[in-house]
C-alpha cells in the first residue's frame, strides 16, 4: 500500500534523517543524470524531493502522485507542478517525458504492472527511467521508521527481471543510503562520510536503496513490408515459355550454340 503524503513530507522535510536520505539519493541520481537541459522530467510516487535541481534547466518538471498516497503542492514558493491521479492512469500525453523518476511508487503499489505500463507509455523515444527501490539486503528495508521499510524490497536481479518483463532494458545501476537508518547523533553526523565510502566500495550490495536506470525497448514494426510483397510477386512474365537451358554443345567440332525459346541462335 502507498504511504500517506503527510508522512512522506514529514520524513523528508521535517527530520534530519529524512533530509540526509534525500540528499544521498539525489546525489546518486545526479551522478547518473547530471542535467536535463530542455527536457521534460516526470516524477512518480513521491519523487519531487529529488527533482528540484532540474527546475531551472528542464523544459518542464511534473510531479505525479497516486491517489492512494495523496498530493501536496510543490515546489514551495513557486507555481505548483504536482498533480493527483490514479496510479495506472496518468493524465499525460503518450511520449511526453524524456526522463521519469520513480520513488516510493513501485514497491508500494498494489498494481506494479499498471505503473510500469504507464511509465513506458509516457516515456518518449530515447527516454530513460530511473527506479529507486529499497534494497532487500540493506538495513533501511528492515526498519519501518522510514518510508523504505514499507512495501516490497528488491534485489538488483529481481528488479532487472521485472523491468525486462515489461519491455525495459536495464542500462546502469547504483546504490545509496550506506549509513544505518538511525536518529543517533553519531550516525547523523557521520552519514555523509559513510555515504562516500560506501559508494566507492559497492554499487548495490550494501546500500539501503537501489537505483536502476532503464530505457524503453522499441519493437520492430509488424506492418506488411518488403518481405510480404516478395511472397506475392507480380506475374508480368506469365505465359512466356521457360528456357530449355542456358547453353548446349552440338556438332563434332564442339561448336557452342545458345538455345532460346524460338530456336538455336
Amino acid at each position: 500500500m502507498h504511504l500517506d503524503v503527510t508522512d512522506l513530507r514529514q520524513f523528508y522535510y521535517r527530520t534530519q534523517l529524512g533530509r540526509i536520505a534525500q540528499k544521498a539519493v539525489r546525489d546518486r541520481m545526479l551522478a547518473l543524470w547530471p542535467e536535463a537541459q530542455g527536457q521534460t522530467v516526470v516524477g512518480f510516487g513521491f519523487a519531487v524531493p529529488l527533482l528540484r535541481p532540474y527546475l531551472g534547466q528542464a523544459r518542464r518538471v511534473i510531479g505525479v502522485m497516486p491517489a492512494q498516497q495523496g498530493v501536496m503542492p510543490w515546489p514551495a514558493g513557486s507555481e505548483n507542478v504536482s498533480l493527483l491521479c490514479r496510479e495506472g492512469l496518468w493524465p499525460l500525453p503518450t511520449g511526453l517525458a524524456d526522463k521519469v523518476v520513480c520513488l516510493h511508487g513501485l514497491e508500494t503499489s498494489e498494481h506494479p504492472t499498471a505503473v510500469l505500463e504507464e511509465c513506458a507509455r509516457v516515456l518518449g523515444p530515447g527516454g530513460k527511467a530511473l527506479f529507486i527501490v529499497p534494497n532487500r539486503s540493506g538495513l533501511w528495508a528492515r526498519r519501518d521508521a522510514t518510508p523504505f521499510g514499507f512495501g516490497r524490497p528488491y534485489s538488483l536481479g529481481q528488479l532487472e527481471a521485472q523491468m525486462k518483463r515489461h519491455d525495459f532494458t536495464p542500462e546502469r545501476h547504483a546504490a545509496a543510503l550506506f549509513a544505518p537508518p538511525s536518529h543517533h547523533r553519531f550516525w547523523l553526523r557521520s552519514a555523509e562520510l559513510v555515504e562516500k565510502m560506501g559508494a566507492r566500495l559497492s554499487r548495490h550490495y550494501a546500500g539501503g536503496v537501489i537505483l536502476l536506470e532503464v530505457s524503453k525497448r522499441v519493437h520492430a514494426p509488424t506492418r506488411p513490408g518488403l518481405a510480404e510483397r516478395m511472397r506475392q510477386p507480380l506475374k508480368v512474365l506469365e505465359g512466356t515459355p521457360a528456357p530449355v537451358g542456358a547453353s548446349a554443345v552440338t556438332g563434332l567440332g564442339r561448336e557452342r550454340h545458345i538455345i532460346t525459346p524460338s530456336g538455336i541462335a
